[in-house]
């Protein structure tokens, strides 16, 4: 006890078990009970991959209270992520990024697809609210809810993403027209959001013979 109070009393070596612990606190990103504000806790993103998920079909809602069906992003290059509407900080940051790289590359056959992980207080009608502060063009940003028992499926199964109540990855995942996964960066990290958007354009750029993984006919729709 002695020995730990002596090591506790050295300014430098607490200052670096502070600087530790904070580094623990940060190290995901969710929202606690008793604030609605999503701290970034996934810093690192991984290279580009190559078909290293195949979409699951899935049925969620639309802000316009239709449902939407993933057979319809079939033949698109598309952009997914998780974030929820009650969130100012980070999830806005992260929809900012998105909003950025429709503006930056306006092939129609490129769409958002940004799914709720709130789906509680993410109504149809709080969705589409929402898309309005970003200016979001229906047919090219989809947000999307459901029970979140769908929505963690496909976040976890198709995604590659955490997802639970109010708390969830700021990553980007990018799937090409044939609904395989292609690679995965950080929406938050400027430098991520450059590769994001060049792997994008490069599998925009793809044709059928060209795509480095193909699909038989056993393989499900996506």
């Amino acid at each position: 006890m002695q020995e730990f109070q002596t090591f506790w009393r050295s300014r430098p070596l607490r200052a670096l078990c502070v600087g530790w612990i904070a580094v623990a606190t940060l190290a995901g990103c969710e929202r606690s009970p008793h604030s609605t504000v999503a701290i970034d806790r996934d810093a690192t993103a991984p290279a580009a991959v190559s078909g290293a998920s195949v979409v699951v079909p899935f049925t969620l809602l639309q802000p316009s209270g239709e449902p939407f069906e993933s057979s319809s992003l079939r033949g698109k290059v598309w952009l997914a992520s998780v974030f929820f509407a009650n969130c100012p900080g980070t999830c806005f940051r992260e929809n900012q990024a998105v909003a950025d790289m429709l503006r930056a590359i306006p092939d129609p056959d490129f769409v958002a697809v940004s799914l709720t992980c709130d789906p509680e207080n993410d109504t149809p009608d709080v969705l589409r609210r929402y898309a309005e502060r970003f200016d979001a063009q229906p047919d090219r940003w989809k947000f999307l809810t459901g029970d979140m028992a769908t929505i963690k499926e496909v976040a976890n199964k198709t995604f590659l993403l955490p997802a639970e109540v109010g708390v969830h990855s700021e990553r980007g995942v990018v799937f090409d027209r044939q609904g395989h996964l292609r690679g995965s960066y950080h929406l938050l990290q400027s430098d991520r959001v450059k590769l994001l958007e060049k792997l994008i354009r490069e599998v925009l750029a793809e044709t059928d013979s060209t795509a480095p993984h193909q699909r038989d006919s056993q393989e499900p729709s996506p």
